[in-house]
């Protein structure tokens, strides 16, 4: 299966959309802007060694968004005929002359747009037929099945591959495209001993199907997860150092780029407000934004707002460099936009040379966590407290599973007690990142 070479044959058409709808809206308005998205894909997914569900996939819309004297209105259509567009702009300008002026709106100044964008490499077709993909999904959920006779339970193996065209257009005079795809393998399997079940999964994903690891690694790697976890017990209530694990970690950096957006500084709801400059991290730990990695999982050549991305530094030395600010919330607080409408991309943080095993033997005694639940964080105070389940340690050893605890403290204070960050990287996230060590938190159990 060849998911993106209808896409390749249907972008001179799809890009003629977007520019005839563009022209139809800017001659009608002050500044216009148009995003067309199209994918296509495969989803297979199995359960107990057989097929499940097997499903063909094609989306896509163009959104039109115009600005009349600062009142702006969007209309979109999945429809890409002539007048389907006539229509959608025609229903954006009703929009716009309905809502109020606010002078913030608008598109991003010509200066920062990528007119010309860069070619980053992320696009992969995975040759694939149906009936491969479903033996794939059948042969990797069969591995974690036998992998262990105490896996007694499925929740199924899945494969997904996806092919999309993303088209960005403004009157400023830009309209740029570029061509990507996606690949995922995953399995979830139920472990059972002494009448107590536990749950793990593993999966791989990648721009290009050669990155994938193989179906015999993610099978292994979800059934040797839950049949670790059996055993899990409690722990009392405590003071002691945490270890995320390398999966677990960007969990920590996701809620510190939540507090950096835009639209939480300019609302006063984030704990980071007006600390820009300041040390908020160990004089150690840097973190840098390299959204054009070749073939990355979140590179790409320009954000929601046909803004060009660039490498630039968040943390540098332990103080924070920059916001993540969409043009209209950088107006917003008289500033400049950093290129992040629509989200971060590729944040590397900075890590030792130590691998978990030194980090265990450094931390001695505390949790490992491997697993996170809930959403136990107050991005206005910074206070955070959530579910979590992994492992104890002692002497450097982990020693038994745990489970049903929760961590909690101040993300402030726990981004200046990180002690240590591992060469573990987790590679499959937006922001990657080792094991995190933090010398103390507060656990709640038993």
């Amino acid at each position: 299966m060849s998911t993106l070479a209808p896409l390749t044959e249907q972008q001179p058409t799809l890009e003629q959309a977007a520019a005839y709808a563009l022209t139809l809206a800017a001659a009608r308005s002050d500044q216009a802007a148009v995003h067309l998205t199209k994918s296509s894909g495969l989803t297979v997914s199995s359960r107990l060694a057989a097929l499940e569900r097997l499903e063909f996939n094609q989306h896509g819309a163009l959104s039109i968004t115009v600005y009349c004297n600062h009142c702006s209105g969007t209309a979109s259509t999945t429809d890409l005929t002539t007048q389907a567009i006539e229509q959608a702009v025609g229903a954006a300008i009703a929009i716009a002359q309905a809502t109020s002026a606010d002078p913030y709106a608008g598109l991003a100044e010509p200066a920062f747009l990528a007119f010309e964008a860069l070619e980053l490499d992320l696009y992969h077709p995975w040759e694939l037929t149906a009936d491969e993909a479903i033996q794939q999904v059948i042969q990797c959920e069969k591995i974690a099945l036998e992998t262990d006779q105490r896996i007694v339970n499925s929740e199924g193996a899945t494969l997904e591959s996806f092919s999309g065209l993303t088209i960005y257009g403004n009157s400023h005079g830009m309209l740029q495209s570029y061509l990507s795809s996606r690949h995922t393998l995953s399995c979830c399997v139920i472990a059972q001993q002494q009448g107590q079940q536990q749950r793990d999964y593993a999966y791989t994903v990648a721009r290009d199907p050669q990155g994938l690891r193989s179906l015999e690694w993610v099978g292994h790697e979800a059934a040797q997860r839950a049949v670790s976890r059996l055993g899990a017990r409690q722990l009392v209530t405590q003071q002691t150092p945490v270890l995320f694990s390398a999966d677990m970690a960007p969990s920590l950096w996701k809620h510190l780029a939540q507090a950096l957006q835009g639209s939480n500084l300019y609302r006063q709801s984030s704990f980071l407000l007006n600390r820009l400059g300041e040390t908020i991290f160990p004089a150690w730990l840097s973190i840098e934004e390299r959204p054009h990695q070749p073939k990355g999982l979140h590179s790409t050549p320009f954000d929601a707002e046909g803004v060009s991305t660039r490498s630039q530094p968040i943390i540098a030395q332990g103080q924070l460099q920059s916001y993540l600010l969409s043009s209209y919330s950088a107006r917003k607080l008289g500033l400049q936009t950093t290129g992040h409408a629509g989200g971060l991309h590729h944040w590397q943080v900075s890590h030792q040379t130590a691998d978990l095993a030194t980090l265990l033997k450094q931390m001695q005694r505390g949790l490992l966590v491997t697993e996170l639940m809930g959403q136990g964080v107050n991005i206005v105070t910074g206070d955070y407290s959530r579910g979590a389940a992994g492992f104890w340690v002692e002497g450097g050893e982990i020693q038994y599973p745990v489970h049903e605890i929760t961590i909690a403290g101040n993300l402030l204070t726990l981004f200046k007690e990180i002690v240590a960050i591992g060469s573990d990287l987790e590679t499959r996230s937006s922001i990657q990142t080792g094991p995190v060590l933090i010398s103390s938190m507060q656990i709640a159990g038993s």
